[in-house]
């Protein structure tokens, strides 16, 4: 990844995120963290599956990534880093489908 490529990853893994006016409830906090762990969950097997595509593509394609999917990755694993996060109440910012995906 090119360095212009890992500061676009950082700006939207650290950059600026609006935090909520009205901080959440002991009890709505814990639905909110049941419900991303399942997403999250979810997300471990959508990138098992993707991991195995695309090694399926690299060696059909002389070694070539396919770029759509490695880039999906970079988005999903963003996803996963906000999402822990929130889970480890490093963050008040929830991740999409509450907040923009960005």
């Amino acid at each position: 990844m090119a360095s212009s490529d890992d500061d676009k990853v950082a700006g939207r893994l650290h950059g600026e995120q609006h935090e909520p006016d009205k901080t959440d409830t002991l009890l709505e906090r814990l639905i909110y963290m049941i419900l991303i762990a399942i997403m999250i969950s979810v997300a471990q097997t959508v990138l098992g599956v993707m991991t195995v595509i695309q090694f399926v593509i690299m060696l059909v394609s002389n070694k070539q990534p396919n770029e759509r999917l490695a880039e999906f990755g970079t988005d999903l694993g963003i996803w996963i880093a906000k999402a822990a996060r929130y889970q480890t109440a490093a963050s008040n910012v929830k991740p999409w489908p509450w907040t923009e995906l960005d």
